[in-house]
């Protein structure tokens, strides 16, 4: 008994190492360091002045803004997309395997090559979409419609995500309950919002939280595609903290942003949680 209690102590040991090395080590030093005045000096302690500056600071919280419009607008739209998507590989059609593949495969790029890959797409004289479509769209040099770029790329490489995740919960959905509503009605909406949406549900719920909690942490591509620009048109969260600590050498405020970014998306997460909770009970 003895034997086997200390087996496992030895085996969890390389893990807990690693946890406590790369994660609970430098998230704690991090609260340190957003305690501080800290200049990449001597650190000057400061208390919760460094979270109160955020809240008196008009780019912070302008950058806050940017990331709200981006996760609210941009996940709603790919888990309406991925639903549509969902709907339709469940169904007997041509090539259908193809199409699924085909559908997947923006999910295994690497976020900043896509980046990259759609500045050149978007740009507004030589670029894919305003060349071959003889378009004038200033979608790299307007506030608007850079924020509508990014939007557009982060919905082609995450909406497959909820695609699979929306397809695997359809094809488990018993073909009996259609058979029995069939009796009754064939109205493809009511059959979608009396059967296929609340079994669905726990589902959206799992697919929002976890798409809402990653968009929150966007950084690489706005980073690659707009650098935050024009002027700070499309700087989110991430960004900001990052220019704080990396660029402006503001590393106590730079921690102070990142930890506020943690504690949003602490709180959505606990909300989403009983939401999905509730679901299931």
């Amino acid at each position: 008994m003895h034997r086997n209690t200390a087996t496992k102590w030895i085996l969890l040991l390389p893990a807990s190492i690693w946890v406590l090395a790369f994660t609970i080590a430098p998230f704690f030093y991090g609260i340190w360091i957003s305690l501080n005045n800290y200049f990449g000096a001597e650190p000057e302690f400061v208390g919760f002045q460094n979270y109160i500056r955020f809240f008196q600071d008009e780019d912070a919280l302008h950058s806050l803004w940017i990331t709200v419009i981006f996760v609210a607008a941009g996940v709603t739209s790919q888990i309406i997309l991925g639903l549509l998507l969902a709907g339709l590989f469940n169904r007997s059609m041509p090539m259908r395997r193809t199409l699924r593949t085909i559908v997947t495969m923006p999910l295994f790029a690497t976020p900043i090559a896509v980046g990259f890959l759609y500045y050149t797409i978007f740009n507004e004289e030589s670029g894919l979409v305003n060349g071959s479509l003889g378009l004038k769209i200033p979608w790299l040099s307007n506030a608007h419609w850079e924020l509508v770029s990014v939007m557009i790329v982060d919905l082609w490489q995450w909406t497959p995500f909820c695609v699979l995740i929306f397809l695997a919960a359809l094809q488990g959905i018993p073909s009996d309950y259609y058979e029995a509503t069939l009796l009754e009605t064939k109205h493809r909406w009511t059959v979608f919002w009396h059967i296929t949406f609340p079994v669905l549900q726990p589902t959206i719920v799992l697919v929002l939280l976890l798409r809402v909690t990653e968009a929150f942490k966007v950084f690489d591509i706005p980073f690659t595609l707009t650098q935050g620009g024009p002027g700070s048109a499309t700087q989110v969260l991430s960004m900001f903290a990052y220019e704080q600590g990396f660029r402006f050498l503001n590393f106590g405020y730079g921690a102070a942003n990142s930890l506020i970014i943690f504690v949003i998306v602490m709180v959505i997460v606990t909300f989403l949680f009983k939401r999905i909770r509730q679901a299931y009970q």
